[in-house]
């Protein structure tokens, strides 16, 4: 338990399902903006007959930057 009990770990899973709403708000929005968020240039898809494998490389490359970017900006506050 986290030091506060149960009240603390509530608004810590509030937090996080907030955090999880806006993440697939901003997803459903960018793919209506025509960003392709998933398929990006450099990402590996080998389709065949029976057979798909899609390794997102280049996305996940991206997804790297920003978050630390994001975590870098959040920890000079602290």
């Amino acid at each position: 338990m986290p030091p506060g009990g149960p009240a603390a770990l509530g608004k810590l899973l509030l937090g996080l399902a907030a955090i999880l709403a806006v993440v697939g708000v901003l997803l459903i929005l960018s793919e209506k903006a025509g960003l392709r968020i998933g398929r990006l240039p450099g990402d590996i898809v080998v389709e065949r007959e029976r057979f798909r494998f899609y390794f997102p490389l280049a996305t996940s490359i991206l997804l790297s930057i920003v978050l630390t970017l994001v975590f870098w900006l959040f920890g000079r506050r602290g």
